[in-house]
């Protein structure tokens, strides 16, 4: 005897509880409005120009001591960032403004190692990015995300134009609901908002589609079988038909980001935490979200009114 996830015969009621995860799902994204205004994104040197140090040291210290130590070389604010494991003691630097960055490298060496001892310091990477470059940057990577968004919708709408024209509307307000999910989280966590960061938000969106197109392609299908039968019926017919496989995809992925987390390092664990979030968050919204959204546009409409447009 086989082993199964989910029952076939499984019957959730996933659409009758349509109107309590609505008004959280609301909710949420209300407040991820409120704090990318109050509070916004860490953005990195990418978005916002300026240079980053990374620095390993050879013996324990900290963020004041290498400020205080850095103090003579009067280079304005500057952040520190503990990076990666304790016992590694690297740390990361970041300037608002550096002139001159191709000598900032060995300046930053030598002040350190006059302070801590010769051999103490040693500067493993230098970036920087204009302050116009970085704007220029962050303006088209929002408008990215506009564009694949509206598009993403538009495509939908059009596939299953003959079941209905709202499942381009729901996908559209899905993505936008998980973009703001991931936003979100990224605001709460303080993970730093880079260009892999970007691309791994780009990759929710594309995630979040396809579990859409499942769902909604069974809901075709059931359609076309069913045609008597409420819109709400089918809905949640297809849901969990396509629950088994839903769970299977999107648990593989989760488990592969977890470990990207938890050992990918510090230079993965912001974009891994974007995908795990989205990848939860997208699945969730095409259940909870893009279904109620069609129900909503039709009404009390009958599927077979709805798939009759096909004639």
């Amino acid at each position: 005897m086989s082993l199964q996830l989910i029952r076939p015969n499984i019957n959730l009621d996933f659409v009758g509880k349509r109107h309590f995860f609505v008004i959280l799902s609301t909710a949420i994204n209300i407040a991820a409005i409120i704090l990318l205004i109050l509070v916004g994104f860490n953005y990195g040197v990418d978005f916002v120009g300026g240079s980053v140090v990374q620095i390993q040291f050879t013996k324990q210290t900290d963020g004041g001591a290498i400020r205080r130590a850095l103090a003579p070389l009067d280079l304005g604010e500057i952040t520190v960032q503990d990076f990666g494991a304790a016992s590694s003691h690297t740390y990361l630097l970041r300037f608002e403004k550096v002139a001159n960055i191709g000598h900032i490298g060995p300046k930053l060496e030598g002040q350190l190692n006059k302070v801590y001892g010769d051999g103490v310091a040693k500067v493993v990477r230098v970036e920087s990015v204009g302050a116009k470059v970085g704007s220029d940057l962050r303006q088209r990577g929002l408008s990215a995300v506009i564009i694949a968004t509206i598009f993403m919708g538009v495509f939908i709408a059009w596939q299953f134009r003959h079941v209905s024209w709202s499942f381009g509307a729901g996908a559209v307000i899905a993505l936008v609901h998980d973009v703001l999910v991931v936003s979100l989280a990224l605001v709460l966590s303080q993970f730093q908002f880079d260009l892999t960061t970007l691309a791994a938000l780009l990759t929710v969106i594309g995630y979040s589609v396809h579990d859409t197109v499942i769902v909604s392609d069974r809901i075709r299908e059931d359609a076309a079988k069913r045609r008597r039968e409420p819109i709400a019926s089918i809905m949640n017919r297809a849901i969990n038909e396509t629950l088994s496989r839903t769970l299977l995809t999107s648990g593989t992925v989760i488990v592969v980001l977890v470990a990207l987390l938890a050992f990918g390092g510090p230079i993965l664990r912001p974009s891994a935490f974007t995908l795990l979030i989205g990848i939860i968050t997208g699945t969730y919204s095409s259940i909870y979200i893009a279904g109620p959204v069609v129900l909503f546009w039709e009404g009390r409409h009958k599927i077979g009114s709805v798939s009759s447009r096909a004639a």
